[in-house]
């Protein structure tokens, strides 16, 4: 993927279509702080601004690989556009962490990216979707609660845990520190 022709396309259209999203996944995790190779780039988005996101990328060269009312998954017909991954904010979760979002610089362009406590939470219920991803999933959070512990929202951290119930890891893994 030609993340820096991808992301010119993608947040030059997104700002001129004021789309609301936030950076997630492997790029959200290298703004934590914690650099790792990713061959996507994924996406938390408005349930509102679902249309404009598949206008955009469809006019581009992007077809539709997968949609439901949780997930959109878009794939370049070029090998350079490579895939593209959005979670739709629709969930009051969902949408606090698009609110949350903060600034950040990525390739040359100002984004917002969900916060630490929001990657946790996106990454327990990647897990739950997917128990296989449990020993990577565990070992980024683990790394993002060693490395932003002074600054996580714990009562969030406590509610995402919760949710998917494990608060008992929660625990073990801030008893380490």
């Amino acid at each position: 993927m030609d993340f820096e022709a991808v992301s010119k396309i993608v947040f030059d259209q997104f700002s001129k279509q004021q789309v609301r999203f936030a950076i997630i996944g492997g790029f959200a995790m290298h703004a934590a702080g914690f650099a790792r190779a990713t061959a996507d780039i994924d996406f938390l988005v408005h349930h509102e601004d679902v249309g404009k996101v598949k206008s955009i990328l469809t006019a581009f060269g992007y077809d539709i690989g997968h949609e439901s009312k949780d997930v959109i998954n878009f794939w370049g017909q070029l090998k350079p556009l490579g895939g593209i991954d959005f979670i739709i904010a629709h969930r009051k979760y969902a949408l606090s962490m698009l609110e949350r979002a903060k600034p950040y610089e990525l390739l040359q362009y100002m984004v917002r990216v969900v916060m630490p406590e929001d990657i946790i939470g996106l990454k327990l219920q990647a897990i739950a979707n997917d128990p296989s991803r449990y020993m990577q999933d565990m070992g980024d959070i683990e790394w993002l609660l060693k490395n932003h512990r002074e600054s996580l929202n714990m009562d969030i951290l406590r509610e995402y845990f919760g949710l998917f119930d494990k608060l008992s890891e929660l625990d073990r893994f801030l008893e380490v520190d």
